[in-house]
């Protein structure tokens, strides 16, 4: 496993639902969010402008809900690494540590250029994967 990334993100009214609790696409937005922090907190920049990333699969349990003014801590790493696909984790939790959402995702690097499938170099995928 990869060295977790957390990120800190606090519960605005416009994340709020119909159920006046955090809506489920907000969370969405939170594991994507994370992830692109992560990216670019440890990828060098020629690879920031030359590789992209797109979403093969999302899979997201939902635990307990988030509500306003709370904070939330996001925290990612990513798993297995193939040729083709990364998979990454997240858990989003309240400050207190209550466990929220779970998800795994499957993240495929694209060429920035082009939009094609690209490989990311074996250096880049040291610093992420196992």
């Amino acid at each position: 496993m990869s060295a977790t990334f957390e990120l800190v993100v606090s519960v605005s009214p416009d994340d709020i639902d119909g159920q006046n609790h955090v809506n489920n696409t907000v969370y969405l937005r939170w594991v994507q969010e994370v992830a692109t922090a992560h990216w670019r907190s440890l990828a060098p920049p020629a690879d920031q402008e030359t590789i992209g990333w797109v979403v093969l699969r999302h899979e997201i349990d939902y635990k307990t809900p988030a509500c306003l003014g709370d904070e939330i801590v996001l925290q990612t790493w990513v798993g297995k690494a193939s040729r083709a696909t990364f998979e990454r984790f997240t858990e989003i939790r309240r400050r207190d540590g209550r466990l929220l959402s779970q998800a795994r995702t499957v993240w495929v690097p694209i060429n920035t250029n082009t939009g094609r499938p690209a490989r990311v170099s074996d250096e880049v995928r040291a610093r992420f994967s196992t």
